[in-house]
């Protein structure tokens, strides 16, 4: 509904015809846009405390975190915030819109920015911190799944050539923690062996 709305807004904003008619798209655009910031933000106060946790038994060197970079300030878990919010931003930005024939705000323009202590992810860590990021990312899915109530199947598939000795033996121990786990390897010397036959 929400990629519907900005796709016939965009089209109004092109045309520049029928401007009359954009209110009410803006309006259709910040309603689905509102409960999809709204449901990010919910879903991140869960997932950042249990991703944080995971990065650093798995790496304890530096803190890793997550920011949510959303296009209307201070997101909330209160769709109708977002919404206002939103109609707000609008009419500050209207003639930019029509100018580029775009939507220049809204969910689909928000992003995730991935921290390793005061620095960014991207461009800053190292191949192996970056596995242990991505790594992190998906075992606190896994748990936060875990948590809602559902049985969800630990895959990780080819991770250990990436990692060192240290981050591979935290990420067994992590592991042996779920309830059913399936492991890929390209060559059989990477699998460590603590896990040989146990697949």
């Amino acid at each position: 509904d929400y990629e519907r709305a900005v796709r016939q807004r965009n089209s109004l904003l092109k045309s520049r015809s029928q401007l009359s008619s954009l209110e009410s798209w803006d309006q259709q655009v910040a309603a689905f846009g509102g409960e999809i910031i709204a449901a990010r933000v919910t879903t991140l106060n869960e997932l950042i405390p249990i991703f944080t946790d995971v990065y650093k038994e798995i790496s304890p060197e530096k803190r890793a975190d997550i920011t949510y970079k959303s296009s209307v300030e201070n997101p909330s878990i209160i769709p109708s915030e977002n919404s206002a919010r939103m109609i707000e931003k609008f009419k500050e930005i209207r003639n930019q819109e029509i100018d580029r024939g775009l939507t220049l705000l809204g969910p689909h323009r928000d992003d995730l920015l991935l921290m390793l202590g005061n620095h960014f992810v991207k461009g800053y860590a190292s191949h192996g911190e970056s596995w242990s990021i991505a790594l992190s990312l998906k075992l606190a899915s896994y748990q936060l799944l875990q948590d809602d109530g559902a049985k969800p199947i630990l895959i990780l598939d080819d991770v250990f050539s990436e990692l060192d000795e240290e981050r591979r033996e935290r990420l067994i121990s992590l592991a042996n923690s779920a309830e059913q786990t399936f492991i890929t390897v390209a060559v059989q010397s990477d699998l460590p062996p603590e896990l040989t036959g146990k697949f």
